[in-house]
């Protein structure tokens, strides 16, 4: 297989829990030429960073028409799905509409991926090698992890300024306020009277869109204090913020781009399952309520992981 296309929408923490697949894939295939069509924003983190040599954009108006039935199919999109030896693809497409289509353009060997993860089923990582495995490829390794350029590594050193103290970065957000830890216990937690002033780490708020609301809050709060924000960074200028971080998040797809990067991550988890949804990467601790609602996770168990990390990264120095 000479040229290989991954079809792979989804959100940030759909794409990245999609790496041990493509891993395994490119490790079975080192000269294939592989490209990802998905959304750029998100798939440019494997985009010359060892999974894949081109990133092409799925909202390119004109692979609308390949949703649809009998529709005439633009000349340009079907030469290039027909110029691949393997398609693999997650999207939905429960009416087989897109396969279809695919087929009229003379594509062959094509491959699905599950578009949605099954919940009380094997790891979501593990679902998603199922078509990599049809193909004869083995995939035992279910970690994450992002191949940052020197580039991504330049920015960060100049976004951190190489600081001597550790940092600590939280993402108080995630896609669903069910998945969120309450505001004020990430302001009691990294409250002054928690930290000695002479050990206290640098810190830094991760912002998205969706988190505009809890960092302008937190803006606020702690107006007074040297706080880092890093916000709506590119992914992975962001991972290599966060590279040597003890990151502190929820189940999103931050936290997973954190676990990628390396960070020694601790991450809150509520109503959802970690069995299925956690990263497997070593450099993860999950803290999770027995009720399974954040609200009741104290403070105290939090800290405690994070002084814990503390040490640890001290050791290390």
């Amino acid at each position: 297989m000479n040229r290989i296309l991954v079809i792979r929408g989804g959100a940030i923490g759909d794409f990245i829990v999609t790496l041990p697949a493509l891993k395994a894939l490119r490790e079975a295939c080192p000269h294939a030429h592989i490209e990802i069509l998905g959304y750029k924003h998100i798939a440019v983190l494997a985009e010359n960073r060892f999974y894949a040599q081109a990133v092409r954009s799925i909202e390119y108006g004109s692979l609308s028409g390949f949703f649809a039935k009998n529709s005439e199919l633009p000349a340009e999109l079907a030469d290039y799905f027909a110029s691949f030896d393997l398609i693999i693809s997650y999207l939905y497409d429960p009416d087989g509409v897109f396969e279809s289509n695919l087929r009229r353009c003379g594509v062959k060997n094509l491959l699905w991926g599950p578009a949605r993860i099954v919940e009380a089923s094997d790891h979501a990582a593990r679902q998603l090698t199922r078509p990599i495995e049809e193909v004869g490829i083995t995939v035992v390794d279910l970690t994450e992890k992002i191949f940052l350029s020197e580039e991504d590594r330049q920015f960060g050193c100049e976004f951190l300024q190489t600081p001597s103290q550790p940092i600590i970065a939280i993402h108080p957000g995630s896609g669903s306020r069910e998945k969120n830890w309450p505001l004020q216990n990430w302001i009691e937690l990294f409250s002054r009277e928690h930290w000695q002033v002479e050990n206290r780490p640098s810190l830094i708020v991760i912002s998205g869109e969706a988190d505009k609301a809890q960092t302008a809050q937190l803006e606020r709060i702690w107006k007074d204090r040297n706080i880092g924000l890093a916000k709506n960074l590119p992914l992975p200028h962001l991972a290599a913020v966060l590279e040597h971080s003890i990151f502190v998040g929820h189940d999103s797809g931050i936290s997973h781009l954190a676990a990628a990067a390396g960070a020694n991550c601790i991450l809150l988890f509520g109503p959802t399952d970690p069995n299925v949804w956690a990263p497997r990467n070593e450099n993860v601790q999950i803290l999770r309520a027995p009720s399974g609602r954040l609200n009741d996770l104290g403070i105290a168990p939090v800290k405690a992981a994070v002084a814990a990390a503390l040490f640890k990264q001290e050791m290390l120095v």
